[in-house]
Protein backbone atom coordinates (compact mmCIF):
# COMPACT_ATOMS: atom_id res chain seq x y z
CA UNK A 1 0.00 0.00 0.00
CA UNK A 2 3.22 2.43 -0.63
CA UNK A 3 1.76 4.55 -3.52
CA UNK A 4 5.40 6.15 -3.99
CA UNK A 5 6.86 2.89 -4.22
CA UNK A 6 4.35 1.92 -6.65
CA UNK A 7 5.39 4.91 -8.86
CA UNK A 8 9.16 4.68 -8.49
CA UNK A 9 9.28 0.89 -9.68
CA UNK A 10 6.80 2.28 -12.75
CA UNK A 11 9.41 4.20 -13.80
CA UNK A 12 12.42 2.63 -13.00
CA UNK A 13 11.18 -0.45 -15.04
CA UNK A 14 9.90 1.83 -18.26
CA UNK A 15 14.04 2.88 -18.07
CA UNK A 16 15.55 -0.96 -17.18
CA UNK A 17 12.73 -2.41 -19.66
CA UNK A 18 14.48 -0.17 -22.43
CA UNK A 19 17.90 -1.69 -22.05
CA UNK A 20 21.33 -0.20 -21.88
CA UNK A 21 22.52 2.77 -23.72
CA UNK A 22 21.90 6.49 -23.74
CA UNK A 23 18.45 7.84 -23.45
CA UNK A 24 16.01 10.28 -23.60
CA UNK A 25 12.69 10.77 -21.44
CA UNK A 26 9.99 12.26 -23.34
CA UNK A 27 7.08 12.94 -21.09
CA UNK A 28 4.10 15.51 -21.05
CA UNK A 29 3.50 18.14 -18.02
CA UNK A 30 2.02 15.88 -15.88
CA UNK A 31 3.78 13.32 -15.68
CA UNK A 32 6.82 15.43 -15.54
CA UNK A 33 5.62 16.51 -12.19
CA UNK A 34 4.60 13.06 -11.61
CA UNK A 35 7.97 11.76 -12.07
CA UNK A 36 9.62 14.42 -10.22
CA UNK A 37 7.75 13.68 -6.80
CA UNK A 38 9.19 10.12 -6.82
CA UNK A 39 12.62 10.46 -8.42
CA UNK A 40 15.33 13.04 -8.19
CA UNK A 41 17.24 13.95 -11.56
CA UNK A 42 19.86 12.91 -10.19
CA UNK A 43 18.73 9.16 -9.88
CA UNK A 44 17.68 9.70 -13.14
CA UNK A 45 20.47 10.18 -14.38
CA UNK A 46 22.30 6.85 -13.30
CA UNK A 47 20.07 5.37 -14.96
CA UNK A 48 21.42 6.73 -18.47
CA UNK A 49 18.46 9.44 -19.04
CA UNK A 50 20.58 11.86 -20.32
CA UNK A 51 17.97 14.16 -21.86
CA UNK A 52 14.08 15.53 -20.24
CA UNK A 53 11.93 16.49 -23.14
CA UNK A 54 7.98 17.79 -22.74
CA UNK A 55 6.22 16.14 -26.16
CA UNK A 56 4.47 19.83 -26.52
CA UNK A 57 7.75 21.62 -26.90
CA UNK A 58 9.94 19.23 -28.88
CA UNK A 59 8.80 18.98 -32.31
CA UNK A 60 11.66 20.87 -33.91
CA UNK A 61 14.44 19.14 -32.04
CA UNK A 62 17.21 17.87 -33.28
CA UNK A 63 17.51 13.97 -34.74
CA UNK A 64 19.07 11.86 -32.31
CA UNK A 65 19.38 8.21 -33.85
CA UNK A 66 21.45 6.69 -31.13
CA UNK A 67 19.17 7.58 -28.07
CA UNK A 68 16.32 5.46 -27.21
CA UNK A 69 13.42 7.22 -26.60
CA UNK A 70 11.42 6.59 -23.37
CA UNK A 71 8.06 7.94 -23.46
CA UNK A 72 5.84 8.37 -20.90
CA UNK A 73 2.52 10.39 -21.34
CA UNK A 74 -0.89 10.48 -19.77
CA UNK A 75 -3.50 8.62 -22.23
CA UNK A 76 -4.95 12.31 -23.68
CA UNK A 77 -5.82 12.80 -27.16
CA UNK A 78 -3.96 15.74 -27.27
CA UNK A 79 -0.93 13.49 -26.34
CA UNK A 80 -1.81 10.68 -28.50
CA UNK A 81 -2.07 13.10 -31.42
CA UNK A 82 1.57 14.82 -30.33
CA UNK A 83 3.31 11.25 -30.88
CA UNK A 84 1.42 10.35 -33.57
CA UNK A 85 3.57 13.64 -34.92
CA UNK A 86 6.55 12.15 -33.33
CA UNK A 87 5.96 8.75 -34.97
CA UNK A 88 5.46 9.54 -38.53
CA UNK A 89 8.95 11.75 -38.17
CA UNK A 90 11.06 10.26 -35.59
CA UNK A 91 13.86 11.68 -33.93
CA UNK A 92 15.10 9.01 -32.07
CA UNK A 93 16.55 4.93 -33.01
CA UNK A 94 13.44 3.12 -30.96
CA UNK A 95 10.52 3.69 -28.81
CA UNK A 96 9.54 2.43 -25.56
CA UNK A 97 6.02 3.98 -24.91
CA UNK A 98 4.37 4.07 -21.87
CA UNK A 99 0.89 5.47 -20.56
CA UNK A 100 0.13 6.39 -17.04
CA UNK A 101 -3.34 5.03 -17.68
CA UNK A 102 -6.06 3.02 -19.63
CA UNK A 103 -5.33 3.38 -23.21
CA UNK A 104 -8.11 3.47 -25.77
CA UNK A 105 -7.84 0.35 -29.08
CA UNK A 106 -8.48 3.59 -31.10
CA UNK A 107 -5.63 5.42 -29.79
CA UNK A 108 -3.47 2.28 -30.06
CA UNK A 109 -4.40 2.26 -33.63
CA UNK A 110 -3.55 5.93 -34.53
CA UNK A 111 0.14 5.07 -33.13
CA UNK A 112 0.62 1.89 -34.77
CA UNK A 113 -0.58 4.09 -38.38
CA UNK A 114 2.01 6.51 -37.77
CA UNK A 115 4.79 4.23 -36.87
CA UNK A 116 5.46 4.01 -40.77
CA UNK A 117 9.70 3.20 -39.69
CA UNK A 118 8.48 0.26 -37.88
CA UNK A 119 10.43 2.23 -34.45
CA UNK A 120 8.28 1.45 -31.72
CA UNK A 121 9.30 -1.63 -29.76
CA UNK A 122 6.68 -1.49 -27.19
CA UNK A 123 3.27 -0.20 -25.64
CA UNK A 124 2.60 -0.84 -22.23
CA UNK A 125 0.15 1.00 -19.50
CA UNK A 126 1.83 1.63 -16.35
CA UNK A 127 -0.76 3.09 -13.64
CA UNK A 128 1.56 6.11 -12.50
CA UNK A 129 -1.36 8.80 -13.40
CA UNK A 130 -1.04 10.04 -9.56
CA UNK A 131 1.60 12.18 -7.35
CA UNK A 132 2.65 10.47 -4.91
CA UNK A 133 3.00 12.98 -2.37
CA UNK A 134 4.93 10.25 0.25
CA UNK A 135 4.27 6.48 1.21
CA UNK A 136 0.82 6.79 2.25
CA UNK A 137 -0.48 10.36 0.70
CA UNK A 138 -1.01 11.24 -3.14
CA UNK A 139 -3.17 14.21 -4.61
CA UNK A 140 -3.99 14.71 -8.43
CA UNK A 141 -3.34 18.49 -8.15
CA UNK A 142 -6.34 19.93 -9.21
CA UNK A 143 -7.82 23.28 -8.57
CA UNK A 144 -11.06 24.68 -8.05
CA UNK A 145 -12.62 20.83 -9.19
CA UNK A 146 -15.75 21.44 -8.15
CA UNK A 147 -17.90 24.78 -9.92
CA UNK A 148 -21.52 26.13 -8.44
CA UNK A 149 -21.37 22.75 -6.21
CA UNK A 150 -21.07 20.81 -9.39
CA UNK A 151 -18.04 18.33 -10.67
CA UNK A 152 -16.12 20.40 -13.47
CA UNK A 153 -16.56 17.77 -16.11
CA UNK A 154 -12.48 17.21 -16.90
CA UNK A 155 -11.48 17.21 -13.28
CA UNK A 156 -14.55 14.12 -12.83
CA UNK A 157 -12.83 12.50 -15.65
CA UNK A 158 -9.16 12.98 -14.17
CA UNK A 159 -10.25 12.40 -10.81
CA UNK A 160 -11.88 8.86 -11.91
CA UNK A 161 -8.98 8.07 -13.44
CA UNK A 162 -6.49 9.57 -10.99
CA UNK A 163 -8.31 7.02 -8.19
CA UNK A 164 -8.49 4.28 -10.65
CA UNK A 165 -4.64 4.25 -11.20
CA UNK A 166 -4.00 4.28 -7.71
CA UNK A 167 -6.06 0.92 -7.37
CA UNK A 168 -4.38 -0.56 -10.61
CA UNK A 169 -0.80 0.33 -8.59
CA UNK A 170 -1.76 -1.17 -5.67
CA UNK A 171 -3.64 -4.05 -7.13
CA UNK A 172 -6.74 -3.20 -5.61
CA UNK A 173 -10.59 -4.49 -6.10
CA UNK A 174 -12.27 -2.63 -3.59
CA UNK A 175 -15.53 -1.95 -2.69
CA UNK A 176 -16.43 1.51 -2.81
CA UNK A 177 -18.42 3.42 -0.04
CA UNK A 178 -19.24 7.43 -0.21
CA UNK A 179 -20.36 9.82 1.82
CA UNK A 180 -24.45 10.10 1.53
CA UNK A 181 -24.81 13.39 1.93
CA UNK A 182 -22.41 14.26 -1.49
CA UNK A 183 -23.88 13.97 -4.70
CA UNK A 184 -20.29 14.94 -5.78
CA UNK A 185 -19.03 11.30 -3.74
CA UNK A 186 -21.50 9.62 -5.32
CA UNK A 187 -20.89 10.44 -8.84
CA UNK A 188 -17.37 10.05 -8.60
CA UNK A 189 -17.67 6.50 -6.47
CA UNK A 190 -20.48 5.59 -9.05
CA UNK A 191 -17.98 6.69 -12.04
CA UNK A 192 -15.39 4.96 -10.85
CA UNK A 193 -17.56 1.60 -10.14
CA UNK A 194 -18.77 1.90 -13.81
CA UNK A 195 -14.56 1.97 -15.19
CA UNK A 196 -13.83 -1.20 -12.70
CA UNK A 197 -16.63 -3.26 -14.42
CA UNK A 198 -16.23 -2.08 -18.14
CA UNK A 199 -12.57 -2.69 -17.61
CA UNK A 200 -13.32 -5.84 -15.69
CA UNK A 201 -10.30 -7.97 -16.76
CA UNK A 202 -7.54 -5.60 -15.27
CA UNK A 203 -9.24 -5.98 -11.92
CA UNK A 204 -8.84 -8.80 -11.46
CA UNK A 205 -6.64 -9.15 -8.35
CA UNK A 206 -7.61 -11.91 -5.31
CA UNK A 207 -9.21 -10.29 -2.51
CA UNK A 208 -8.50 -12.93 0.05
CA UNK A 209 -10.36 -12.85 3.65
CA UNK A 210 -10.00 -9.07 4.07
CA UNK A 211 -11.55 -7.17 0.96
CA UNK A 212 -10.21 -3.47 0.40
CA UNK A 213 -12.31 -0.77 0.70
CA UNK A 214 -12.33 2.85 -1.37
CA UNK A 215 -13.70 5.16 0.73
CA UNK A 216 -14.81 8.27 -1.44
CA UNK A 217 -15.06 11.54 1.31
CA UNK A 218 -16.59 15.03 0.98
CA UNK A 219 -14.40 18.16 1.97
CA UNK A 220 -17.59 19.88 3.43
CA UNK A 221 -17.47 16.99 6.14
CA UNK A 222 -14.72 18.82 7.60
CA UNK A 223 -14.12 22.49 6.21
CA UNK A 224 -12.58 23.60 9.96
CA UNK A 225 -8.91 21.63 9.09
CA UNK A 226 -8.26 22.98 6.23
CA UNK A 227 -8.70 26.70 7.64
CA UNK A 228 -6.21 25.87 10.96
CA UNK A 229 -2.72 26.84 11.20
CA UNK A 230 -0.13 23.78 11.30
CA UNK A 231 2.82 23.24 13.60
CA UNK A 232 4.14 20.18 12.14
CA UNK A 233 7.47 21.06 10.47
CA UNK A 234 5.95 19.42 6.96
CA UNK A 235 2.34 20.99 7.46
CA UNK A 236 3.94 24.80 8.58
CA UNK A 237 6.22 24.96 5.35
CA UNK A 238 3.14 23.84 3.19
CA UNK A 239 1.09 26.43 4.70
CA UNK A 240 3.58 29.71 5.07
CA UNK A 241 6.01 28.65 2.23
CA UNK A 242 3.86 26.11 -0.22
CA UNK A 243 4.83 23.10 -1.69
CA UNK A 244 4.43 22.17 -5.04
CA UNK A 245 5.46 19.00 -6.06
CA UNK A 246 7.95 18.32 -3.07
CA UNK A 247 9.35 21.86 -4.05
CA UNK A 248 9.60 25.21 -1.47
CA UNK A 249 10.39 28.23 -3.49
CA UNK A 250 12.73 30.46 -1.33
CA UNK A 251 12.69 33.77 -4.01
CA UNK A 252 12.53 36.23 -1.51
CA UNK A 253 13.46 34.77 1.60
CA UNK A 254 15.46 37.05 3.35
CA UNK A 255 19.49 35.48 4.03
CA UNK A 256 18.64 32.44 1.50
CA UNK A 257 21.47 31.54 -0.56
CA UNK A 258 21.24 33.10 -4.33
CA UNK A 259 21.22 29.06 -5.30
CA UNK A 260 19.12 28.22 -3.49
CA UNK A 261 16.18 29.88 -5.05
CA UNK A 262 14.41 26.42 -4.90
CA UNK A 263 14.22 23.47 -2.68
CA UNK A 264 13.78 20.35 -2.50
CA UNK A 265 11.63 18.41 0.41
CA UNK A 266 11.20 15.17 -0.14
CA UNK A 267 11.23 12.09 2.74
CA UNK A 268 12.60 9.57 0.04
CA UNK A 269 16.01 12.38 -0.85
CA UNK A 270 16.33 13.60 2.51
CA UNK A 271 17.19 12.10 5.76
CA UNK A 272 16.76 14.72 8.08
CA UNK A 273 13.49 15.47 6.57
CA UNK A 274 12.06 12.14 6.92
CA UNK A 275 12.76 11.94 10.19
CA UNK A 276 11.17 15.25 11.61
CA UNK A 277 8.39 15.99 8.69
CA UNK A 278 5.81 15.06 11.59
CA UNK A 279 8.17 16.91 14.38
CA UNK A 280 6.21 19.96 16.37
CA UNK A 281 7.63 23.01 15.16
CA UNK A 282 8.78 23.59 18.96
CA UNK A 283 10.89 20.52 18.48
CA UNK A 284 12.51 21.51 15.14
CA UNK A 285 15.14 23.94 17.18
CA UNK A 286 16.86 21.65 18.77
CA UNK A 287 17.07 18.52 15.90
CA UNK A 288 18.81 21.34 13.66
CA UNK A 289 20.83 22.35 16.55
CA UNK A 290 22.34 18.64 16.77
CA UNK A 291 22.22 18.41 12.75
CA UNK A 292 24.64 21.42 13.28
CA UNK A 293 26.50 20.17 15.95
CA UNK A 294 26.83 17.00 13.93
CA UNK A 295 27.85 19.08 10.75
CA UNK A 296 31.15 21.13 12.26
CA UNK A 297 32.38 17.99 13.57
CA UNK A 298 32.82 16.70 9.95
CA UNK A 299 33.70 20.23 8.91
CA UNK A 300 36.69 20.12 11.19
CA UNK A 301 38.36 16.62 10.41
CA UNK A 302 37.49 17.41 6.92
CA UNK A 303 40.21 20.69 7.64
CA UNK A 304 43.05 18.42 8.89
CA UNK A 305 44.50 17.35 5.76
CA UNK A 306 48.03 16.73 6.05
CA UNK A 307 49.00 13.65 4.68
CA UNK A 308 48.14 11.33 1.27
CA UNK A 309 45.94 9.29 3.42
CA UNK A 310 44.22 12.11 4.56
CA UNK A 311 43.44 13.58 0.96
CA UNK A 312 42.49 10.31 0.16
CA UNK A 313 39.90 10.29 2.63
CA UNK A 314 38.55 13.57 1.75
CA UNK A 315 37.83 13.10 -1.88
CA UNK A 316 35.69 9.79 -0.68
CA UNK A 317 33.78 11.72 1.92
CA UNK A 318 33.60 14.52 -0.10
CA UNK A 319 30.17 14.02 -2.08
CA UNK A 320 28.56 12.69 1.48
CA UNK A 321 30.28 15.81 3.20
CA UNK A 322 28.98 18.53 0.14
CA UNK A 323 25.09 16.69 0.58
CA UNK A 324 25.41 17.19 4.65
CA UNK A 325 26.32 20.82 3.80
CA UNK A 326 22.94 21.56 1.63
CA UNK A 327 20.83 19.90 3.94
CA UNK A 328 21.99 21.73 6.54
CA UNK A 329 21.89 25.10 4.87
CA UNK A 330 18.59 23.69 3.41
CA UNK A 331 16.62 23.84 6.67
CA UNK A 332 18.56 26.10 8.56
CA UNK A 333 17.16 28.50 5.81
CA UNK A 334 13.48 27.12 5.79
CA UNK A 335 13.04 26.79 9.89
CA UNK A 336 15.31 30.64 10.18
CA UNK A 337 12.55 32.06 7.60
CA UNK A 338 9.68 29.74 9.31
CA UNK A 339 10.69 31.49 13.05
CA UNK A 340 10.90 34.82 11.19
CA UNK A 341 7.11 34.71 9.43
CA UNK A 342 5.51 33.21 12.95
CA UNK A 343 6.86 36.09 15.21
CA UNK A 344 5.93 38.72 12.47
CA UNK A 345 2.36 38.15 11.69
CA UNK A 346 1.87 37.10 15.58
CA UNK A 347 0.89 33.10 14.26
CA UNK A 348 1.08 32.08 17.86
CA UNK A 349 -1.87 34.08 19.31
CA UNK A 350 -3.58 33.78 16.38
CA UNK A 351 -3.49 29.92 16.43
CA UNK A 352 -4.66 29.77 20.07
CA UNK A 353 -7.75 31.24 19.11
CA UNK A 354 -8.17 29.35 16.15
CA UNK A 355 -7.87 26.03 18.48
CA UNK A 356 -9.98 27.69 21.14
CA UNK A 357 -13.09 28.48 18.33
CA UNK A 358 -12.47 24.64 17.03
CA UNK A 359 -12.23 22.78 20.23
CA UNK A 360 -13.95 24.90 22.84
CA UNK A 361 -17.38 26.10 24.35
CA UNK A 362 -16.23 29.60 25.30
CA UNK A 363 -18.66 32.20 22.70
CA UNK A 364 -17.73 35.40 24.77
CA UNK A 365 -14.41 34.55 25.19
CA UNK A 366 -13.24 33.48 22.06
CA UNK A 367 -15.40 36.93 20.32
CA UNK A 368 -13.24 39.29 22.96
CA UNK A 369 -10.06 37.97 21.46
CA UNK A 370 -10.74 37.75 18.01
CA UNK A 371 -12.35 41.31 17.84
CA UNK A 372 -8.67 42.26 19.62
CA UNK A 373 -6.69 40.42 16.99
CA UNK A 374 -8.57 41.83 14.08
CA UNK A 375 -7.62 45.71 15.51
CA UNK A 376 -3.88 44.82 15.46
CA UNK A 377 -1.97 45.15 12.65
CA UNK A 378 0.73 42.97 13.46
CA UNK A 379 -1.96 39.54 12.00
CA UNK A 380 -2.26 39.48 8.17
CA UNK A 381 -5.95 39.91 6.60
CA UNK A 382 -5.37 35.80 5.54
CA UNK A 383 -5.26 35.18 9.42
CA UNK A 384 -7.94 37.92 10.15
CA UNK A 385 -10.20 36.63 7.77
CA UNK A 386 -9.36 32.74 8.61
CA UNK A 387 -10.61 33.69 12.24
CA UNK A 388 -13.84 35.14 11.65
CA UNK A 389 -14.40 32.01 8.96
CA UNK A 390 -14.17 29.61 11.51
CA UNK A 391 -15.83 31.83 14.27
CA UNK A 392 -19.28 32.08 11.46
CA UNK A 393 -18.96 28.06 11.30
CA UNK A 394 -18.70 27.45 14.40
CA UNK A 395 -21.31 29.81 16.23
CA UNK A 396 -23.55 30.46 13.19
CA UNK A 397 -26.59 29.08 14.87
CA UNK A 398 -25.37 30.66 18.86
CA UNK A 399 -27.99 33.48 20.13
CA UNK A 400 -25.27 35.85 20.85
CA UNK A 401 -23.39 35.67 17.65
CA UNK A 402 -21.76 38.95 16.01
CA UNK A 403 -20.76 37.93 12.30
CA UNK A 404 -21.87 41.15 11.34
CA UNK A 405 -20.07 42.91 13.55
CA UNK A 406 -16.69 41.10 13.12
CA UNK A 407 -17.70 41.61 8.91
CA UNK A 408 -17.07 45.04 9.67
CA UNK A 409 -14.22 45.04 11.59
CA UNK A 410 -12.70 43.01 8.67
CA UNK A 411 -13.91 46.14 6.35
CA UNK A 412 -12.61 48.64 8.77
CA UNK A 413 -9.14 47.06 8.78
CA UNK A 414 -8.97 47.20 4.71
CA UNK A 415 -9.37 43.29 4.75
CA UNK A 416 -9.38 42.56 0.95
CA UNK A 417 -13.17 42.72 -0.21
CA UNK A 418 -12.36 39.06 -1.85
CA UNK A 419 -12.00 37.86 1.65
CA UNK A 420 -14.63 39.50 2.94
CA UNK A 421 -17.42 37.81 0.55
CA UNK A 422 -15.83 34.76 1.74
CA UNK A 423 -17.13 35.05 5.18
CA UNK A 424 -20.95 34.33 3.49
CA UNK A 425 -18.93 31.42 0.97
CA UNK A 426 -17.18 29.96 3.92
CA UNK A 427 -21.23 29.37 5.48
CA UNK A 428 -22.49 27.86 2.31
CA UNK A 429 -20.03 25.86 1.63
CA UNK A 430 -20.35 24.05 5.40
CA UNK A 431 -23.69 23.46 5.30
CA UNK A 432 -24.03 20.69 2.63
CA UNK A 433 -27.71 20.38 3.05
CA UNK A 434 -28.41 23.58 2.15
CA UNK A 435 -25.58 23.99 -0.34
CA UNK A 436 -26.75 20.60 -2.65
CA UNK A 437 -30.35 20.66 -1.23
CA UNK A 438 -29.87 16.62 -0.89
CA UNK A 439 -32.14 14.60 0.70
CA UNK A 440 -29.69 12.22 2.55
CA UNK A 441 -29.21 14.67 5.34
CA UNK A 442 -31.37 16.14 8.05
CA UNK A 443 -30.85 19.24 10.87
CA UNK A 444 -30.06 16.66 13.24
CA UNK A 445 -27.33 14.90 10.67
CA UNK A 446 -25.93 18.51 10.19
CA UNK A 447 -25.53 19.45 13.57
CA UNK A 448 -23.90 15.93 14.16
CA UNK A 449 -21.26 16.68 11.45
CA UNK A 450 -20.58 20.23 13.06
CA UNK A 451 -19.99 18.82 16.67
CA UNK A 452 -17.64 16.25 14.89
CA UNK A 453 -15.85 18.92 13.81
CA UNK A 454 -15.50 20.68 16.64
CA UNK A 455 -14.77 17.97 18.72
CA UNK A 456 -11.09 18.33 20.41
CA UNK A 457 -8.90 15.77 21.78
CA UNK A 458 -9.45 15.76 25.70
CA UNK A 459 -6.21 15.69 27.57
CA UNK A 460 -4.10 17.24 25.11
CA UNK A 461 -1.26 19.16 26.51
CA UNK A 462 -0.38 21.26 23.78
CA UNK A 463 -2.91 24.14 23.26
CA UNK A 464 -2.04 24.70 19.42
CA UNK A 465 -1.98 20.92 18.63
CA UNK A 466 -5.61 20.32 20.32
CA UNK A 467 -7.83 20.08 17.24
CA UNK A 468 -8.56 16.34 15.59
CA UNK A 469 -9.78 16.32 11.85
CA UNK A 470 -13.22 14.54 10.97
CA UNK A 471 -11.26 12.13 9.33
CA UNK A 472 -9.57 10.68 12.36
CA UNK A 473 -13.12 9.56 13.89
CA UNK A 474 -14.20 8.08 10.67
CA UNK A 475 -11.19 6.09 10.50
CA UNK A 476 -11.93 4.68 13.97
CA UNK A 477 -14.79 4.11 12.90
CA UNK A 478 -14.26 2.10 10.05
CA UNK A 479 -11.87 -0.03 11.35
CA UNK A 480 -14.31 -0.85 14.19
CA UNK A 481 -17.06 -1.75 11.74
CA UNK A 482 -19.19 1.15 12.61
CA UNK A 483 -19.49 3.16 9.73
CA UNK A 484 -23.25 3.13 9.39
CA UNK A 485 -24.84 2.32 5.69
CA UNK A 486 -27.38 4.90 5.76
CA UNK A 487 -24.03 7.20 6.49
CA UNK A 488 -21.49 6.02 4.07
CA UNK A 489 -23.57 3.61 1.24
CA UNK A 490 -22.45 1.06 -0.96
CA UNK A 491 -21.86 1.12 -4.80
CA UNK A 492 -23.59 -1.81 -5.83
CA UNK A 493 -24.64 -4.62 -4.05
CA UNK A 494 -21.87 -6.14 -2.30
CA UNK A 495 -21.53 -6.79 1.70
CA UNK A 496 -19.93 -4.61 4.02
CA UNK A 497 -18.77 -7.38 5.97
CA UNK A 498 -15.33 -9.02 6.63
CA UNK A 499 -12.36 -7.97 7.82
CA UNK A 500 -10.87 -4.51 6.48
CA UNK A 501 -6.72 -4.52 6.31
CA UNK A 502 -6.23 -1.87 3.03
CA UNK A 503 -8.33 1.40 2.40
CA UNK A 504 -7.51 4.31 0.01
CA UNK A 505 -8.97 7.11 1.15
CA UNK A 506 -9.95 9.90 -1.46
CA UNK A 507 -11.41 13.47 -0.74
CA UNK A 508 -13.80 15.33 -2.94
CA UNK A 509 -11.69 18.99 -2.31
CA UNK A 510 -8.49 18.25 -1.32
CA UNK A 511 -6.70 17.00 1.74
CA UNK A 512 -4.35 18.44 4.15
CA UNK A 513 -0.74 17.64 6.02
CA UNK A 514 -3.08 17.48 9.26
CA UNK A 515 -5.35 14.86 7.96
CA UNK A 516 -2.17 12.58 6.32
CA UNK A 517 0.24 13.07 10.01
CA UNK A 518 -2.95 11.64 11.43
CA UNK A 519 -3.07 8.81 8.69
CA UNK A 520 0.97 8.42 9.45
CA UNK A 521 0.15 7.97 13.20
CA UNK A 522 -3.11 5.86 13.18
CA UNK A 523 -1.45 2.83 10.81
CA UNK A 524 1.65 3.36 13.33
CA UNK A 525 -0.18 2.21 16.27
CA UNK A 526 -2.21 -0.42 14.11
CA UNK A 527 0.27 -1.83 12.10
CA UNK A 528 -2.39 -4.54 10.65
CA UNK A 529 -4.18 -1.60 8.85
CA UNK A 530 -2.43 -0.06 5.68
CA UNK A 531 -3.94 3.49 4.29
CA UNK A 532 -3.17 5.37 1.31
CA UNK A 533 -5.45 8.85 1.68
CA UNK A 534 -5.33 11.10 -1.23
CA UNK A 535 -7.29 13.91 -2.98
CA UNK A 536 -8.03 16.53 -5.95
CA UNK A 537 -5.74 19.05 -4.24
CA UNK A 538 -3.45 18.99 -1.16
CA UNK A 539 -4.07 22.25 0.61
CA UNK A 540 -3.02 25.11 2.34
CA UNK A 541 -5.46 27.56 3.81
CA UNK A 542 -5.31 29.86 0.64
CA UNK A 543 -5.59 27.32 -2.03
CA UNK A 544 -8.76 25.71 0.21
CA UNK A 545 -10.30 29.80 0.41
CA UNK A 546 -9.79 29.00 -3.44
CA UNK A 547 -11.47 26.30 -3.27
CA UNK A 548 -14.20 27.18 -1.88
CA UNK A 549 -15.14 30.27 -4.19
CA UNK A 550 -15.17 28.37 -6.82
CA UNK A 551 -17.39 25.52 -5.34
CA UNK A 552 -20.26 28.00 -4.17
CA UNK A 553 -19.80 30.44 -7.24
CA UNK A 554 -23.07 31.04 -9.56
CA UNK A 555 -25.17 29.22 -6.75
CA UNK A 556 -28.82 30.93 -6.11
CA UNK A 557 -27.29 34.06 -3.82
CA UNK A 558 -30.73 34.06 -1.65
CA UNK A 559 -30.71 32.86 1.90
CA UNK A 560 -27.49 34.25 3.38
CA UNK A 561 -26.63 31.13 6.07
CA UNK A 562 -27.38 33.69 9.43
CA UNK A 563 -30.21 35.87 10.02
CA UNK A 564 -30.11 39.63 9.20
CA UNK A 565 -29.36 41.55 12.36
CA UNK A 566 -27.91 44.91 13.07
CA UNK A 567 -24.91 45.83 12.22
CA UNK A 568 -22.56 47.77 14.82
CA UNK A 569 -24.17 51.34 15.87
CA UNK A 570 -23.30 53.88 13.51
CA UNK A 571 -22.05 51.62 10.61
CA UNK A 572 -25.61 51.52 8.72
CA UNK A 573 -24.74 47.95 6.69
CA UNK A 574 -26.97 44.98 7.38
CA UNK A 575 -25.65 40.83 7.99
CA UNK A 576 -25.95 40.33 3.97
CA UNK A 577 -23.12 40.52 2.26
CA UNK A 578 -22.68 41.88 -0.86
Amino acid sequence: MNVLLAVRMYVSKMIQDSGPGMKVLLMDRETIGIVSVAYAQSEILQKEVYLFEQIDKSGHGPVMKHLKCVVFLRPSQENVQLLASELKSPRYGVYYIYFSGIISKASIKVLAESDEQEVVREIQEFYADFFAVGPHLFSLNLEKPIQGMEWDPNSLQRSVQGVVSVLLSLKKNPIIRYHSFSSLARRLAENIRDTILKESSLFHFHRGESVPLLLILDRRCDPITPLLNQWTYQAMVHELLSIKNNRVSLVGVPGAPKDMSEVLLSAEQDEFYANNMYLNFGDIGQTIKSLMDEFQAKAKSHQKVESIADMKAFVENYPQFKKMSGAVTKHVTLVGELSRLVTQHNLLEVSEAEQELACQEEHSQSLTKIRRLLATDQIRDLDAARLVFLYAIRYNKHPSKDIVGLVELLRRRGTPVRLIDCVENMLRYASPVETTGSSFLTTKDVTKITEKIFKGLKGVENVFTQHSPVLKEIIDNMIKGRLSEEAFPVVGAESTSGRIQDVVIFMVGGVTHEESFAVHQFCRSNTGIRIALGGTLIHSSQSFISDVEAAVKHLTAGNAKYPHNSAPSGSGRHSKLT
